[in-house]
C-alpha cells in the first residue's frame, strides 16, 4: 500500500510545488512507484512536471467534483512519475465541495483505488488551509511541512498544527506529521542557524537532516518543465532533493516498512 503525503503549509512562496515536483523524481531516481497529485488551483506543479495545464482534457477537478476514477485522469511524465494534473478548474471544486456530502473525503476515496499502485502519493496543497488542503490531510498519512527558517514561518506552522491536530481528531485518526523540511536554507544567517535549534528542540527526529538551499537551478528548472534532477543533475537543490529521497525511503523501511512519523501531539 502507498504511503501518502500532503505537503502543505498556508504561507506562499516556501517552496511546495519545488519540493513536490522535485521530490517525485528524486523518489523515481531511487526506484520508487510515484504519483503526484496537484491540488492547487495554479497548475504550477502540472507545469513543472512539462504538462500543459491549459490542454488538459482531464484533471482533478473532474474527479473531485465529478467523481471521475483517479486513473482516467492520471498522465505519465517524462520524469518517470505519474501526474494527477490541475488546472484553473479546480478553483470552482473549492466552493462546489462546499454543498457536497463527504466532502473532506472526496480525495481519500479517488486515491483509495490507487494504493496499490504506487510507493508513494504526494498531494501538493494549496497556499491557504482550505477545503482543497482539507481533503489532501484526510486523505494523507502523513504531512510534510517545508519552510523557512525565519520567526514569521514558525507562527503559520503553529496555525497548521493546530489544523492538522483537528483533522487527526475529527476525520483522519492515522494522520502524522511526517517531517519539517527546511527551504531555501542559508547556514550564514544566523537568524536560520536560530530557528532551525528551535525546530529541531520541538520535532526532534520529525525535522529533516536535509536542508534544501537557495539554488538557481531549482529556481531555473519549472520554466523548462523539468524537476532539478534533469534540468541539473549535479546542481546543489538536485543532490538536496536526492538525499531528502533517500531520507525518506531509509525511515520507511526503504519504502516497505510502516511509518515511524510521530502523532501530532508528540511532534508539538
Amino acid at each position: 500500500m502507498s504511503k501518502i503525503f500532503a505537503v502543505a503549509n498556508q504561507k506562499g512562496g516556501v517552496g511546495k510545488t519545488t519540493t513536490c515536483v522535485n521530490l517525485a523524481a528524486s523518489l523515481v531516481a531511487n526506484k520508487r512507484r510515484v504519483l503526484l497529485v496537484d491540488l492547487d488551483p495554479q497548475g504550477n506543479a502540472t507545469m513543472g512536471s512539462g504538462v500543459n495545464k491549459g490542454e488538459l482534457q482531464l484533471s482533478v477537478y473532474d474527479v473531485l467534483a465529478d467523481s471521475l476514477p483517479a486513473r482516467k485522469a492520471i498522465v505519465p511524465t517524462d520524469s518517470g512519475y505519474d501526474l494527477l494534473p490541475a488546472n484553473g478548474d479546480l478553483s470552482a471544486a473549492e466552493v462546489e465541495l462546499l454543498d457536497m456530502e463527504g466532502r473532506e473525503s472526496r480525495l481519500r476515496r479517488a486515491l483509495r483505488e490507487e494504493h496499490d499502485n504506487y510507493d508513494y502519493i504526494v498531494v501538493d496543497c494549496p497556499p491557504s488551509l482550505n477545503m482543497l488542503t482539507v481533503n489532501a490531510l484526510c486523505a494523507a498519512s502523513g504531512v510534510l511541512i517545508p519552510m523557512q527558517c525565519e520567526y514569521y514561518a514558525l507562527e503559520g506552522l503553529s496555525a497548521l498544527i493546530d489544523t492538522i491536530t483537528q483533522i487527526q481528531r475529527a476525520a483522519n485518526p492515522e494522520l502524522k506529521i511526517e517531517g519539517i523540511l527546511r527551504t531555501m536554507y542559508d547556514p550564514r544567517n544566523s537568524l536560520t542557524s536560530d530557528v532551525s535549534e528551535q525546530l529541531s528542540e520541538y520535532f526532534g527526529e520529525r525535522l529533516y537532516r536535509t536542508c534544501i538551499p537557495r539554488n538557481v537551478r531549482l529556481a531555473e528548472a519549472p520554466s523548462y518543465g523539468k524537476p532539478a534532477l534533469e534540468y541539473d543533475r549535479h546542481s546543489k537543490g538536485a543532490i538536496a532533493y536526492l538525499a531528502l529521497a533517500g531520507e525518506m525511503t531509509r525511515r520507511h523501511g526503504a519504502g516497505r516498512g510502516a511509518s515511524q512519523a510521530a502523532p501530532v501531539a508528540q511532534a508539538v
